[in-house]
């Protein structure tokens, strides 16, 4: 093995580690945001409909970070 090789495989290392990192934030986001939103449902269940409106677009907020996690190393590459 040359050092080219050598190199793109710590490479590819530490691009999977770094997304795992980067996916620590929107998991975390997740579970508060879930946890949330059951506590409110057992506080005011006839607010349940709303709460959960209010749950996907948080849902999609969040999520879209970890896409953005997924897409970064993809679009560096490309320059």
């Amino acid at each position: 093995m040359d050092a080219t090789t050598v190199l793109a495989a710590i490479e590819g290392n530490i691009a999977t580690v770094g997304y795992g990192l980067a996916a620590i934030g929107p998991a975390i986001g997740l579970g508060i945001l879930f946890g949330k939103v059951i506590e409110s449902t057992a506080r005011q269940p006839e607010l349940a409909g709303k709460f959960q409106q209010t749950m996907w677009i948080g849902l999609a907020f969040i999520e879209i970070l970890a896409l953005i996690g997924i897409v970064t190393p993809f679009i560096f590459a490309a320059v």
